[in-house]
């Protein structure tokens, strides 16, 4: 072979080295952005969650709402796994997590964080940023409570702490919380229906917009409340306890001052803006930003609240 062809051939093996090699690279950080489905055991439930990123990489713990499950964080995970450890649990009574029935569990808000509590030891989560979203800033506010020291940052979206924040819609809910009969528990069970579940999804989403709510989430989150009502009534009940707690939640943010983003659907029915604003009374530094979206915004405005959240997170 002569000399000019075995340079050709020498370069073009370099070459091919370095593609497999690059792509070999490539396959492993693609593999750690996916999503990983796990279970952890904490006590007598087995909590289901959704993991993705590098063990070693900084934890973010994603916390659900009414009446979804980790499902509401499936698109959002592999956009933040680049850069982080995401964790995203089922709590008791929601998703995939097994925990006993009703009777033998107490379906309440100080019970649903004490699991989440058990499970960040379980997964020895010394330190984390927390994302909490309706019934999940009622969970992370406890465990924030609970161990100051481990919460890096708060990104809050539509996860209240405050009586500005509270609209009429829950008008229902408070009278059972003033009353406690079968008449106003029963009024209650118009929120677990498919068409309350759709509204939720559907209310205060711009028309251009309207296209980018998935129906499966609907369905998966009507299969959820479906699975025991009572359940999900019971953690209605249990609400009146968050409100209550509201105070304590704010000395926490004034004594500790964590880095706090306030990203906020602006035509969520429930929590208004004024929830979103009041945070800079005890964190004055806290960023508080508005998206065009309703309760839901990750459902419509995925890109932009990643991007939003990502560069929160690079501030830490």
């Amino acid at each position: 072979m002569k000399k000019p062809i075995r340079r050709v051939v020498a370069a073009l093996s370099l070459a091919l080295a370095a593609s497999l090699s690059s792509a070999a690279v490539s396959s492993a950080a693609s593999v750690q952005t996916q999503t990983r489905y796990l279970t952890e055991t904490v006590g007598e439930v087995e909590v289901f969650y959704r993991e993705a990123g590098k063990q070693d990489a900084p934890a973010v713990l994603l916390l659900h709402g009414f009446p979804s499950s980790s499902h509401q964080f499936r698109e959002l995970m592999p956009l933040l796994a680049d850069e982080y450890r995401v964790i995203a649990p089922d709590f008791p009574g929601f998703g995939n997590t097994v925990a006993p029935p009703r009777g033998e569990f107490d379906y309440t808000f100080d019970n649903l964080a004490s699991t989440i509590e058990e499970f960040t030891e379980a997964l020895e989560l010394e330190q984390y940023a927390m994302y909490v979203f309706d019934y999940g800033a009622p969970v992370g506010f406890r465990l924030a409570l609970s161990h100051p020291e481990r919460v890096t940052g708060v990104i809050t979206q539509n996860g209240n702490a405050y009586l500005d924040g509270v609209s009429p819609a829950f008008d229902t809910i408070a009278a059972y919380w003033n009353e406690d009969t079968k008449e106003n528990r029963d009024a209650l069970r118009a929120f677990l229906t498919k068409d309350t579940t759709a509204w939720q999804y559907m209310t205060g989403v711009p028309d251009d917009r309207i296209h980018l709510i998935s129906p499966d989430s609907i369905a998966h989150d009507q299969a959820n409340i479906d699975k025991d009502h009572e359940i999900q009534l019971d953690l209605f009940k249990s609400y009146e306890s968050n409100v209550k707690a509201y105070p304590k939640w704010q000395a926490y943010l004034r004594e500790h001052q964590p880095p706090l983003l306030a990203l906020w659907g602006k035509n969520d029915p429930f929590f208004i803006p004024a929830g979103a604003e009041a945070f800079k009374r005890d964190v004055p530094d806290a960023k508080v930003e508005f998206l065009d979206a309703g309760h839901w915004p990750l459902e419509t405005h995925l890109h932009e609240m990643s991007a939003r959240i990502k560069r929160f997170l690079r501030t830490l």
